[in-house]
Order: structure tokens, then sequence, then C-alpha cells
């Protein structure tokens, strides 16, 4: 990262289209004339994603890479209008600024959400600005980029053009960009480094004109990504990876039941180890100091404590009798309320089940700060840059312009760096040691059993058929604590009890007609530490909603795939050509051969219908997974590739979860600690893919999390076809046994 903090004229980007604001075109309000936070002196900042100097062409990536992508795909919709080949790019994530709010946070995505007016959706890029709304998540990062991006390269473009228009006393209809040049008719050429400065002195234009869709080189094309040499050979910065003179290296040890306090300690025989240097309290534990990691580590060890009792249930038993108790209380959420519900007598009724559920990045939790009384500068993989420097400030008492945050790439998040627990540690830590480099690293245990979980859920279905064998008198009533609470006390600090539809998500919000239908979420009254989790409800509500779905067909006696298109086909075409396409992919005919079963499922969720087909066999006793297929909508598509990609992560994760994934409690605390007992798919049992990512023409569609969904209750209704058994309780390997 270059020197930050310095505005100046020339950083400002204004006019009708503003590179850095939430609307590509039109009227601004709030979004009107951001600040490029660009240090000029670093080269030519042509705009808040292109800087050009000496040495080439840097584009700034304001989303955080953790192995998705994204400064791959998104720095293509630069380079792509810019004419620079992409790998003669750098590539760098952005600082916390205003101008790289994630400006579609608060843009509806449901099926059925009508488009924002263009003065509303001014409204809301402003208001994501003013809340410091520099995020990645939400699968987001290429629908918020898709439009802003490309008209960055095209700005910078047409800058260059003008400055070598000026230089050769030519008309701009005789250069044309290419490969880093702007090239004359008579051959003359010239690179952009040449160009830099100049360009830089030019007003921006107000309205580049975008290429072609026939046009595009990188978009919709397959590319390399850019980070890949650099992880394949461990040089790959990752902020574990910071190195500094006089650098300590700390861990730190926290009550196991996450959230109480530490009431004392007793660290005598730590402290006579050789090499640990200081050891203190901070916020819920202790931070061992020494002279390297595993020192460190060994020396937290070697700590007694006496620990407070947690605020919620001591096992695991307690605390889903807590969330069970929740459907006695008022709805927090009536998410979907339709018609007149009635109970024919007749009805389906199922109870479902899904367990806590922690992250398990392969990266523990770290962080490398440095305090020096009048500044703070952070070096962590964190999915909220701006919302991390205020709290960092907030806790060494400085401006929030006198902290530095380098947001580095991760080793998988999957929601968890969207909160800056661990970074604040570190914080507290170097506070205490201003002027020494504090390389800070949680162990695995810590990391487990620290987590903001998926919560536990508990859902009750209820339907009836009617005369055309639809479903009809709908009622889910569904419990888990809620995310969004819990998620704005862990940024503000301060406890909302708001109506939170991301209880019930994954089924309120399906593209499913159904006359008659009442949903409602509820929350209990106390419960662990949660958190966003990749896809956040939809990945245990598609479990409960999409497994009750099959159970309908089946008491309809149809076909799983028709019932669910006589559903779907009326209420929204694009989910319906989804599930069309997963199944002439898999030559879905609704028999299968002995041995063998199938199951599918859909969901639509961050803009994007995704289904899958899972095809499972008996070998032994054991079930085996043998193939998944996968068809979604992405509206367009940046990079099949990485689509591609995302698409079967989402669903091994999904599947993860689904066989092995249970965080269980004891004493107040969190049991499992390790991958030897919180488990996931190994490649020995992960069944093969086939893909096709469909671009049925509507806004950009999320990637990252839609392929999660509908892969547990995809693999539970193969089950049923496979066994005639039934599962409504996550994970299934309580139930069944599978190959390993």
């Amino acid at each position: 990262m270059g020197k930050l903090g310095k505005i100046t004229r020339r950083a400002f980007l204004v006019g009708a289209v503003a590179v850095t604001g939430g609307v590509a075109v039109g009227a601004y309000v709030l979004t009107r004339d951001p600040k490029n936070p660009l240090d000029p002196e670093r080269g030519a900042t042509l705009n808040s994603y292109v800087i050009v100097d000496q040495s080439g062409v840097t584009i700034i990536v304001p989303r955080a890479e953790m192995g998705q992508g994204v400064q791959t795909s998104l720095a293509a919709l630069v380079a792509e209008e810019l004419e620079v080949p992409l790998d003669q790019v750098r590539v760098e994530h952005g600082p916390p600024a205003a101008a790289y709010a994630t400006t579609v946070m608060m843009t509806p995505r449901e099926y059925d959400a009508e488009p924002q007016g263009e003065m509303v959706s001014s409204l809301m890029a402003g208001m994501t600005r003013l809340l410091g709304m520099q995020v990645t998540g939400g699968s987001t990062s290429a629908l918020d980029a898709f439009d802003k991006m490309r008209i960055s390269g095209a700005a910078a473009r047409e800058m260059l053009i003008d400055a070598a228009a000026q230089r050769l006393g030519v008309g701009r209809d005789q250069l044309r960009a290419e490969a880093g040049e702007i090239i004359a008719t008579d051959g003359t050429r010239l690179t952009y480094a040449e160009l830099a400065a100049d360009a830089a002195s030019l007003t921006p234009p107000d309205n580049p004109p975008l290429k072609k869709p026939e046009d595009w080189v990188l978009i919709g094309k397959s590319q390399p990504k850019l980070d890949q040499p650099a992880k394949a050979t461990g040089t790959a910065p990752f902020a574990l990876d910071t190195r500094s003179d006089g650098m300590k290296f700390a861990t730190v040890k926290m009550n196991p039941r996450i959230g109480a306090a530490l009431n004392s300690f007793d660290a005598s025989e730590a402290q006579g180890m050789a090499g640990v240097e200081e050891i203190f309290a901070i916020d819920g534990g202790v931070a061992v100091v020494a002279n390297n990691t595993w020192l460190a580590m060994q020396a937290a060890e070697a700590i007694t404590f006496d620990w407070a009792e947690a605020d919620h249930g001591a096992t695991t038993e307690e605390i889903f009798a807590d969330i069970e108790a929740a459907f006695d209380l008022d709805p927090n959420v009536t998410a979907r309320d339709e018609g007149e519900v009635t109970t024919p007598d007749d009805a389906l009724t199922a109870e479902y089940r899904a367990p806590f559920l922690s992250h398990a990045p392969m990266e523990p939790m770290n962080a490398t700060v440095l305090f020096t009384g009048d500044r703070l500068e952070i070096w962590a993989g964190v999915q909220g840059p701006i919302i991390t420097r205020k709290q960092a400030a907030d806790i060494v008492g400085l401006k929030d312009d006198d902290v530095t945050v380098h947001t580095t790439i991760m080793g998988g998040s999957f929601g968890r760096r969207g909160f800056n627990d661990f970074v604040l540690q570190a914080v507290q830590v170097a506070r205490e040691m201003p002027g020494t480099p504090i390389n800070m690293t949680w162990s695995r245990e810590e990391d487990m059993r620290h987590d903001y979980y998926r919560p536990g859920a508990i859902a009750r279905l209820s339907a009836g058929l009617n005369q055309n064998g639809m479903m009809d008198n709908l009622r889910g009533q569904f419990a888990s604590a809620s995310v969004m609470r819990a998620s704005l006390k862990a940024f503000t600090g301060r406890d909302l009890s708001t109506p939170d539809t991301l209880i019930t998500e994954g089924c309120a919000d399906q593209p499913y007609a159904i006359e008659n239908a009442l949903v409602t979420g509820h929350v209990p009254e106390r419960s662990p530490r949660i958190g966003f989790w990749r896809s956040v409800g939809h990945s245990m509500n598609a479990f409960f909603w999409e497994s009750f779905v099959d159970e309908m067909a089946h008491k309809a006696g149809m076909d799983p795939l028709a019932f669910r298109l006589a559903h779907i086909e009326p209420e929204h075409a694009p989910t319906a050509q989804v599930l069309k396409t997963v199944a002439e992919m898999a030559n879905w005919t609704g028999e299968t051969p002995a041995g063998k079963g199938r199951g599918i499922a859909v969901t639509y969720s961050f803009g994007t219908p995704v289904a899958e087909i899972v095809e499972i066999s008996d070998r032994d006793g054991d079930i085996s997974i043998d193939k998944v297929w996968i068809a979604a909508d992405l509206g367009k598509i940046i990079d099949p590739g990485n689509v591609e990609a995302q698409l079967i992560g989402g669903a091994i994760y999904g599947l993860s979860a689904a066989l092995y994934g249970e965080i269980t409690f004891e004493d107040g605390g969190v049991v499992e600690g390790n991958f030897y007992d919180y488990d996931a798919l190994r490649m020995s049992n992960t069944p093969d893919f086939e893909v096709q990512a469909l671009a049925l023409g509507g806004p950009v569609g999320g990637v990252g999390e839609p392929g999660t969904p509908p892969a547990a209750p995809a693999l539970a209704n193969a089950i049923f076809d496979l066994t005639g058994e039934r599962i409504r309780e996550l994970p299934l390997r309580k139930t069944l046994s599978f190959v390993a």
C-alpha cells in the first residue's frame, strides 16, 4: 500500500457519472462529489480505481479477496474498458474510504423486488457511505462493481485519449486505445505511463462510452486468477506473514464461555518460560506476548484461570430448549402473510432442526498492529475496513484518520472476518506496548471455540393440498437467534431488538405460488454468540423448506421436479428455467436405478436462483455422494470459470455442513476445537460436479453464497429416494453412515 489520507482537488471525480458513486448515471443527492482517497504522489490517480505510474497500471479493487477470485473478476471490469491486458495490471485492495462503499447493500434482491427509482438508488447509495458500509459480503461484490468499475476504466481511457490528442495535436477520431497504449492512425504510439501525468490534469468525462458486450474480450471469459502464482509459491502476503524489525508475537486465551468475563488468572508458571515477555488481561481473557507464536501459545496453556459463567444455556440441550421456547413468544417478524390460513385435517406437519455451525476457515484469526501513540497501523484480513478502523480508533483514543488499515488477502472467511474481535484484541495488545509491532494469532482451538456461529434453528411447517394438488394453507414457524441483532451489537455495542427477516429467509421469500400462507420468525430470549455464516438464514432454512416441499410432493403423488415447477413457473420464470436446466443436465426422469438415489432442491438467494441435483449410492451400507449437477442464473456473467468454482465451492461447503457440521456445548463452552472433531468433505469423498451458469439478462446475481443452500436438502431428498427414510435433523452423520 502507498501513503493514504491525502486528498487534493485532482482526487475528485465529478459529473453526471461518478465512478466512485452508488449509481452509474443520474442525479446525486447524498452521493454527490465522492472523494478519491488515493495519494496522488503514487502516480496519476485518474480516479478512485485507476493509478498509472512509470511501472504500469494499478487497479484498486476495494473488496476483500478471501479465495472467491474477486480481485481478478473485478479488475477485469476496469481492464476491459481501459484496454489493458489483465496480466499487465497490478491489483490492490482499496483503503477504508466512503468512495468504496458497497452501494448496493441496501438494494432489494428478492425475486419479486420492484426496481428502485433513480432518486431512491442515490439516497440508498449515500446512506451506505454515511454508515461506512465498505463491505465484502452478501454476495454483492459483482453487482456493486459491474457498472461503476467499467465506468472507471472507460473514464480513465477517455482521459488518456484526450491527453494524447493534445500532445499530438490531432483529433480524437485519429486515436484508439489498445493494450496499454494510445495509437494514432499514423502509427505513433504513446504508453499510458507517458500520458498519465497529462491525463490527470484533465476533467473526467461526464458520460464515458462503454464497450458493447459483443466487443468484450475479458468480460464473459474465464481468466487465470491474478493471485494464484503467489499463493502457489507461498509468497502471497497474508496478515500472518507481516514482519517488521522488533516485532513480537502474541496469542490470546479467552473465556471458553463466549462473552463471559475473566475473574482472575495465575500466570506464574507461564511468566517463567524463557522468551515470554508480557502477560496481561484483555477483554474476556489474557494476552501473551513472546518472541515467537508457538511459545506464546504454549505459555497461554500454562496459565490457570477462574472464568465467569455464560449468560446462555450451559449445554446443547438447554440451548435448544431455549430455542424451542421461542415458539411461545410473539413473532419477531411476520415475513409472509397472504390469504386466510387454516389447518386442514389432512395437513402434513413436520419439525426440522439444524445445529450451530462454525465458519472454520483454514487461516485462523490473526492481525498485525503497530501503535506509536499518535498513529495506529493495522494489517488484517477484514470484510469491513471502515468499521474496523473506527472500532480500533476508539480503543486507542485516536481519530479515524490517524488509523491505517491494510486489508490483506485471507485464507477463507465465509462471514467470520466480518467481525473485528480478533483485530481489536491485537489493538489492545499493541496499546500496552507502544512502538512494538505485534503479530497476534489465535490457536486453532481458540478460533473454533470463539466463533460467531451460525445459529441453531428449529422449523415447524404445516401445509395441505388444494383441489388442484397445489400447496395451500402453509404455516411456517422458524425459531433461531437473530443474526441482525447480534451483528448490530458487535458493530455498535448496542443491543437492539429489531425485526429480522434473516430468520425466515429461504422459506418466506421463495418463488412458490401459494394462495394462503403465514410465515413467522421467533427469537429466543438468550443464545450463544452468533453471526453471518455463508448464505445466512438460507443455509438452514433451505434445508427445512426444500425438504418439506419434497414431502409435500410425495404427499401429492407427484414427481418432485414437476411439483416444484407447478408452483414456481407461474411465479418466477428464471427460477423455473434453472430447474428445467438442471433436470436436463442430469437427465431427470423421476426414476432411479436400484442402489441409487436422487434428490433435487432449488433456492433463490442473493439475486440468484440455484438448483441442484444430488446422486448417491449404497456402498455396503455406507452412502456415497457420487455426483452433483448445478444450474444457476447469474443474470450477467463476468468470469464463467470463477462462477463455476464458486458454485462448486458453495455446494461442497453446504454438503460438508450437512454431513458433519455441528457445534455443541458443555459447561457453557464449545466442545469442538479442531478439524478432527469438526470435519469436512475430503478429496476422497467429494463428488463429481457438473455446472451450467445461465445469463438470462437480469441484474448481476451473487455467486459466493447461493451455491450453499440447495446442497443439504438435495442430499436429504436423495437419501429419501434411496432409503425411504426422511431425515429432518442435521448433521446427517447422526442418522446414517457415509463413505469416508
